[in-house]
């Protein structure tokens, strides 16, 4: 099987393309504006169903409860809102049994409502930091100890900022400092001197500690606490007027409800963070603590985008975007991360998963994905534990809305007007096969070939005499003057263009197939075929752009786009 994970090289983009990934930044000068997935070059279809599908989950099924009760969902692309729609309620219920409020008490969500972001938060500390490595008031590969004394406790003195940006510190996931001390000052030191679960820089482990430790080293270099930084630094900059932290009682209408707590006995938290160590550290913490809508975060995304600036402010150079885009955690695959973006994962990324796709997830039900390769964006605010955080995940959701931006990008065909389409159907198996006689001395295949997948769903080329029997066909892969062979199967992300692919087809009446099998998660664009052609010598057996009507498709389907 070969795997493509090459990163994408190109020298230009036609906008609603995801098979002509850009190069570098956008221009700087690029200001967001309101307008359609159709006027955008993309396909308004996947969005709607994406929509339609957000909404459905604010829904109970039979017993099981809605993923969330309301939600807001914005997509960008090429400098241009294309979506923004909000759906269900942003208060709804009075307890945590979920005893639903009056009719008349339950706030409808609203495209402008401000959402408790929980570990999106994490990213504003990041720029926060870097913004410091920018000024040399901080070096990234500098103990953090030599900032925050303390914090040298328990054998970490020689742990660095650059560790604590990409979760491999060794530090423990989480301490409850809420409940573990009385106060907000030994609250804080219990996270700066807490003990090591692994050695430092052995092991991958995403942890609150190492942001709230980066929060108070910002802190402490600058004489500023981490809400004015990330104000003077981040918000006012960039006119993000709904962002920041404890937000004022003002905008509580305004405001998504999230969970009914009893431990602490807070009753229902709404207009103050959710997270109960960020709440027990007076609300500013730098792990959790930011409020937003979805339209501020679409500024920050198009900022990044852009290379760090927006509408004439840069909050940070282009080199410091870069970095954190950049995988630093090449020990240890799977867990991508930059300094401040997780990159690259599939869960919650879907089809726009590759390694210049960053973004980050929130616990309350919060998700941003920015894809530098089709300067893309994708924003999913819900207040999934409102009123309970026991009532599950809405990781659904963020696939859902993230895929359907995915496939509102077109995939272009390599010959015609069309090409054969797999589909992106989790735990689905799809087939497309053409009969051929190979008369003595057998005969070549030539195709065109896209693939972005999760390295889990293949596809197969294959061949069967009966149409029982069938047997790998190995195929040669032609990429930019690389040559590769395969035995028969293919698979992987990151590559977003098209191949030219080889093979030798033996003597004799045969159904060749492509078939493509997807297990029951997590989705990539999907594979296209294109321009099938078998020839003997200078005999043309069989011509795909000519007899379409030849193909037997089950599951694949021809695409324009």
């Amino acid at each position: 099987m070969l795997t493509m994970t090459t990163p994408a090289i190109a020298s230009g983009n036609k906008s609603g393309r995801f098979d002509h990934p850009y190069d570098g930044y956008a221009p700087k000068s690029t200001l967001l504006r309101d307008s359609t997935p159709g006027k955008a070059g993309l396909d308004p279809a996947p969005i709607d169903a994406a929509l339609a599908q957000v909404a459905g989950w604010t829904k109970p099924s039979g017993t099981v409860h809605p993923l969330y009760a309301g939600a807001v969902t914005l997509l960008g692309h090429d400098g241009k809102i294309v979506t923004r729609n909000a759906t269900g309620m942003a208060l709804k219920y009075s307890d945590g049994s979920g005893t639903e409020l009056p009719a008349d008490q339950q706030i409808p969500m609203r495209n402008d409502t401000i959402f408790d972001l929980a570990s999106v938060s994490k990213l504003f500390t990041s720029i926060v930091i870097l913004q410091l490595v920018e000024k040399g008031k901080v070096d990234l590969d500098t103990p953090i100890a030599t900032y925050v004394p303390e914090f040298a406790e328990n054998g970490k003195a020689a742990i660095t900022v650059r560790q604590a940006l990409t979760h491999t510190t060794g530090l423990p996931a989480f301490l409850p400092l809420w409940s573990d001390q009385p106060t907000p000052e030994l609250r804080l030191r219990e996270a700066l001197t807490a003990k090591l679960k692994n050695p430092p820089g052995s092991t991958y482990l995403y942890s609150d500690l190492n942001l709230i430790s980066l929060g108070e080293l910002a802190h402490r270099v600058t004489g500023k606490t981490l809400d004015k930084l990330v104000a003077d630094g981040i918000t006012k900059p960039l006119q993000m007027r709904d962002t920041g932290y404890n937000p004022d009682e003002k905008k509580k209408p305004r405001i998504a409800a999230t969970e009914y707590q009893t431990a602490p006995p807070r009753g229902m938290v709404w207009g103050s963070v959710h997270d109960e160590n960020a709440w027990s550290l007076g609300g500013v913490a730098g792990h959790a603590g930011v409020f937003s809508t979805a339209d501020d975060l679409a500024v920050l995304a198009q900022t990044f985008l852009n290379g760090g600036s927006y509408r004439g402010a840069r909050i940070l150079k282009d080199g410091s975007v870069t970095a954190m885009i950049t995988n630093f955690n090449q020990g240890f695959p799977g867990n991508d991360h930059g300094l401040g973006f997780e990159l690259n994962q599939r869960w919650y990324m879907g089809g726009l998963s590759g390694p210049r796709t960053a973004g980050h997830t929130g616990y309350t039900g919060t998700s941003i994905v920015i894809d530098f390769d089709s300067r893309s964006f994708a924003i999913l605010l819900t207040n999934r534990v409102h009123p309970s955080r026991n009532w599950g995940s809405n990781n659904p959701a963020r696939r859902a809305v993230v895929q359907g931006l995915a496939l509102s990008l077109g995939v272009g065909p390599q010959h015609g007007k069309d090409a054969w389409f797999s589909g992106t159907t989790d735990a689905s198996t799809t087939t497309l096969a053409v009969p051929v006689a190979v008369p003595a001395g057998g005969a070549k295949l030539a195709f065109d070939l896209f693939v972005d997948t999760e390295d889990s769903d293949l596809l197969y080329l294959e061949t069967s005499a009966d149409g029982t029997t069938w047997t790998k066909v190995p195929f040669t892969v032609m990429d930019r003057g690389t040559v590769i062979d395969t035995d028969g199967s293919i698979s992987g992300s990151g590559d977003r263009h098209w191949h030219q692919v080889s093979a030798e087809l033996g003597t004799g009446q045969q159904t060749l197939r492509w078939r493509y099998t997807s297990d029951p998660l997590y989705q990539g664009r999907g594979v296209y075929v294109d321009g099938v052609k078998i020839s003997a010598g200078r005999q043309v057996l069989f011509d795909g752009e000519r007899t379409p009507e030849s193909f037997s498709a089950s599951g694949w389907r021809l695409s324009r786009r």
